[in-house]
């Protein structure tokens, strides 16, 4: 067999065999070599090259192959067929040499590409990658692709293709993408995008006493302010050397090239100009019709090992490090870092969450000392003791709760939901109310100077909605026939013709589906209560029944309300979590309908209808027990319905300790296990799906699974992915603030749940996501005006839950205006607070059956009692309210009313107190603006004398000063320029 052999010494080069097949599966090199080939050396196959053989040998190669150099195309099945034909053509020695050099450049160039975030050639970073596998009737898709990536070289993107015999699977085609200094700085200057022109010379005086003491809870100083601090400005391509441009290749951070690059892949064409169909644009339709299968870009390093690439910043390997692992749950976040490289709009919200994360600490701190006030006062409990006691709950007789079916009942039968009831319904609970109202004021005046501080600190202080309108979304571009004169800015813009019919048609489409549903869930409610009155009296024939013999220990702690109660919130759950996920489709679809103009107009309007639909699907069941129930029962003889007499269904009544504990029952479960549903959607689901991929990335060697392989083979984290994030975080807000009244623990679940939620969402972005594309946000949009809509109904509703849910005010006002000795305890409270019915004035309808009553029942019971304030049988207004029933009434709006202006004073004030902008960023921000405007203006002095200087000499260059040469023209991918 003979062999080609390079020997330079003792070295080896490469040794090959000219009849060897060279199909490797790896490069996709399937040609075979010819066997006629001629021998290297005649006669002396096997002898060694000499170093002047060697010499001329390469250089003779060198010659051979000049014009099957390599280019960003050298992947391609066209240029693979021209090469092969060329070799082909080839005869003798020429073709040896030229079969080594092809072969040897495929190893060469698999060996740097495959774990790198670089061309080829080691020097043009990968800023997107789009992947595709050809199908067999892939003729349309392949002529999009051919006319796409066509147009993308022509606005000036370079592109290099790797094929698919190189992928693990052998199917994907990669196109590797890279932005030029040239299109950066065009597109850099249309998105006016921030870049520094001065380091920042105002001393950083934020230091605060005793600072060693978070010490623990710091990150290395590196991780925490990974750059310099810089004053920046909008950047403009005909002024580039105004700014501090070292290296041009590094001076775009990642987070803004892919962020450009995508903003380019977004508008260009797959249509041919004598076509001009506005609707074949962008790369989501190329996703959506299966032409590109992904579109991504790359992360910069495998997420638990750094890169090898010393060019290479390994921020990804950072942030897993010291930000996406649990046990950094105490440690600060990064949240420069983020910023860095997500870029501001995952940075604000992640600096959301830990900020109302730290502020909950706040709340829980005080809510667990109101529980542990309830709990440790258990024992000076009055009317507790008074309910439990044999002489006085035992000798009551309370009347039924449910028609025919439930029979009559002793008070001391409620002992332990009564204690229960205590924990949460105590005095605590109204200072706790009062605090909470403070409190959200303070969280959201906070949250705005936080918010003020990164504004400045990433560049957004003049970041605002109308800069939006330079990045209008595609699919509103192509729907775009008429242009008119933007007042404004005075200049044509493209804008949707719609007529008063078609705007009167998408309203009517758009939210009839949202009332639609809104509807269905009160449908569903309204189900869950008609539940709840019919299974009642089956509880209570059932637990009466089998109290004693079946259900031994736990027997005394059930009572037919709580069994009512717990089952009724678990189904509502479930109705919840089923509708929740239903509507999501609907409501993007119908946004989608709507063609908003804007991604923060398209934001703003999925915002609005999928918040209405949660607040009425999370809150309903809950503002139902609240306000609603044991409020609008009547009394024995005269007992409301819900539908009329004819359901049958009676309207329910609360327990004896009040309806408090109730809703502490169905907000602990709907609030508990959306926080669990969600926490298992969101590691366990994505950890299940990924550990495949994860598995395969780390048994693969990084020269045989590149770095476009394992982040194509990740979730994607959709445009929606942040939407949802903070949906789930206001709506828990919602629940902490709304009804804490009713449970103090509440803030304590939400903390301990948040704190997991931080590392499971950056977990989730650093390792089982592809990298998201970068976007700005100067702020969290419209749900700081929900947070704060929120916080104003907040005060409203904990008002009503102690006026009327607890039974605080009727015990306070017992205590103050009827205690029978006129002391000031709560001795005989019970008593008072129930009324007597002669059980002989029964309707036939409402009489329980003889069956149904206990063994201890006879006829020496001739009363029984109910929850209510009424005059007696016998008395001349039998059943009619008593004064203190309107004594206790008038006490509740007078709180209602005091509590509300109470805390609303104190809220205004401390928003009035509280700055939204703190001082020292006021001043750095007029610094800032004062050195643009003198920069400028010195620059534009500096470049005038120059010109001058010029045309003095004689000189006929008037051309701008630049550091960098005139830069090629390309076409701008926007409609609106």
């Amino acid at each position: 067999m003979n062999r080609i052999t390079g020997r330079t010494g003792d070295d080896s080069l490469i040794e090959m065999s000219p009849t060897d097949s060279f199909s490797d599966d790896m490069n996709g090199y399937q040609q075979h070599a010819s066997s006629s080939a001629g021998s290297l050396q005649q006669g002396q196959s096997g002898s060694p090259l000499m170093p002047d053989v060697c010499i001329e040998t390469c250089e003779s190669l060198n010659t051979s192959l000049a014009s099957l150099a390599p280019s960003d195309h050298s992947d391609t099945p066209q240029y693979e067929t021209q090469t092969i034909a060329q070799i082909n053509a080839l005869t003798g020695l020429s073709r040896k040499r030229a079969l080594f050099l092809k072969f040897r450049s495929r190893i060469d160039k698999q060996q740097h590409s495959k774990d790198s975030v670089f061309f080829r050639d080691g020097r043009r970073r990968i800023d997107f990658v789009l992947s595709y596998v050809d199908d067999k009737d892939g003729e349309r898709k392949q002529e999009r692709r051919k006319l796409y990536e066509a147009n993308l070289e022509k606005v000036g993107l370079e592109l290099e293709i790797e094929d698919k015999m190189e992928s693990e699977d052998g199917k994907t085609y990669f196109v590797k993408i890279h932005a030029p200094w040239e299109v950066l700085a065009t597109y850099a200057d249309v998105l006016k995008i921030k870049v520094p022109f001065k380091a920042n010379d105002i001393p950083d005086n934020s230091e605060m006493p005793m600072n060693w003491l978070s010490t623990p809870f710091r990150l290395p100083e590196h991780i925490m302010h990974p750059e310099p601090d810089y004053f920046t400005a909008p950047f403009n391509k005909d002024k580039s050397d105004f700014f501090l441009i070292g290296e041009k290749e590094t001076f775009f951070p990642p987070s803004t090239r892919n962020r450009i690059v995508y903003y380019i892949l977004a508008r260009c064409s797959y249509f041919r100009d004598e076509c001009g169909d506005k609707d074949k644009k962008g790369i989501k339709r190329l996703l959506n019709n299966g032409t590109y299968t992904a579109a991504f870009p790359l992360h910069d390093s495998r997420y638990w090992i750094r890169s090898r690439d010393p060019s290479c910043e390994s921020e990804r390997y950072s942030l897993y490090k010291h930000w996406a692992r649990f046990f950094c749950f105490f440690k600060e976040q990064p949240l420069n870092l983020i910023r860095k490289y997500y870029g501001e709009k995952i940075g604000i919200y992640f600096a959301w969450l830990g900020f109302y994360t730290e502020m909950l600490l706040f709340a829980a701190i005080v809510g667990t000392i109101c529980f542990v006030y309830g709990f440790f006062t258990y024992d000076d409990n009055e009317w507790s003791k008074e309910i439990c006691s044999a002489e006085i709950g035992g000798n009551i007789v309370m009347c039924p709760l449910c028609d025919k079916k439930c029979g009559y009942w002793k008070l001391n039968s409620t002992c332990y939901s009564s204690w229960q009831s205590h924990l949460f319904d105590n005095v605590g609970t109204v200072f706790f109310a009062i605090f909470m109202g403070i409190w959200v004021t303070l969280f959201l005046e906070f949250w705005k100077r936080r918010q003020a501080r990164l504004e400045y600190e990433w560049d957004l202080v003049d970041f605002e909605e109308e800069q939006q309108q330079l990045q209008l979304r595609p699919e509103y571009e192509t729907k775009c026939t008429n242009r008119k004169l933007n007042r404004i800015t005075q200049e044509m813009e493209w804008v949707l013709q719609r007529t008063p019919t078609d705007l009167m048609g998408k309203l009517l489409l758009c939210w009839a589906p949202v009332l639609f549903w809104i509807s269905l869930i009160i449908a569903c409610i309204i189900g869950v209560i008609a539940y709840r009155l019919a299974v009642f009296a089956a509880f209570a024939s059932i637990i009466e029944d089998n109290r004693s013999t079946n259900l031994g220990v736990v027997g005394p702690l059930i009572t037919p309300q709580l069994a009512t109660s717990v089952t009724a919130s678990c189904i509502n759950f479930v109705i919840i979590m089923i509708l929740n996920l239903m509507y999501e489709r609907v409501a993007v679809w119908i946004t989608d309908m709507e063609i908003p103009k804007t991604h923060l107009e398209y934001e703003n309007k999925l915002t609005v209808k999928m918040f209405l639909f949660q607040f009425v699907n999370y809150y309903s069941s809950c503002f139902y027990v609240a306000f609603f129930k044991g409020k609008f029962v009547g009394y024995p003889r005269d007992y409301a319905y819900m539908f009329g007499p004819w359901s049958k269904l009676r309207n329910e009544e609360c327990d004896p300790g009040g309806c408090l504990i109730e809703l502490t029952t169905q907000l602990v479960i709907v609030m508990t296990g959306k926080q669990v549903w969600g926490n298992i959607q969101e590691a366990l689901v994505p950890w299940l799906m990924n550990w495949w991929g994860s598995r395969k990335a780390r048994s693969h060697p990084e020269s045989l699974y590149s770095r476009w392989e394992q982040d194509h083979d990740l979730q994607v984290f959709g445009q929606l992915g942040l939407f949802y994030e903070y949906l789930e975080m206001v709506i828990q807000f919602g629940f902490i603030t709304l009804f804490v009244a009713s449970f103090p623990l509440a803030p304590l679940l939400a903390l301990i749940n948040n704190i997991i939620e931080v590392r499971v969402d950056s977990w989730k972005l650093t390792t089982q996501f592809r990298r998201p594309v970068a976007a700005k946000a100067h702020s969290i949009g419209a749900w700081q005006e929900i947070l704060s809509g929120i916080a104003i109904l907040s005060v409203v509703t904990n008002a009503f839950i102690v006026a009327f849910t607890s039974d605080m005010i009727p015990r306070l006002v017992y205590m103050y205006a009827y205690q029978p000795q006129g002391e000031l305890n709560m001795k005989g409270y019970i008593n008072n607070s129930l009324s007597v019915f002669n059980i002989s004035e029964f309707q036939p309808a409402n009489k329980p059956d003889d069956g149904n009553n206990p063994l201890w029942f006879n006829s020496s019971i001739t009363t029984c009692r109910y929850r209510d304030y009424r005059y007696p049988p016998g008395h001349e207004k039998q059943y009619a309210h008593t004064m203190q029933f309107w004594h206790i009434l008038a006490a509740k709006l007078a709180f209602i009313i005091i509590m509300e202006h109470v805390v609303f004073l104190v809220k205004f004030f401390v928003a009035w107190m509280i700055p939204d902008v703190p001082s020292d960023v006021r001043a750095r921000i007029k610094r800032e603006r004062y050195l643009v405007q003198e920069y400028l203006h010195n620059y534009e002095v500096e470049k005038l004398k120059i010109q001058l200087s010029q045309n003095n000499h004689g000189d006929e260059c008037t051309c701008t000063p630049m550091i960098y040469p005139s830069l090629p023209k390309h076409e701008v991918l926007s409609e609106c320029l």
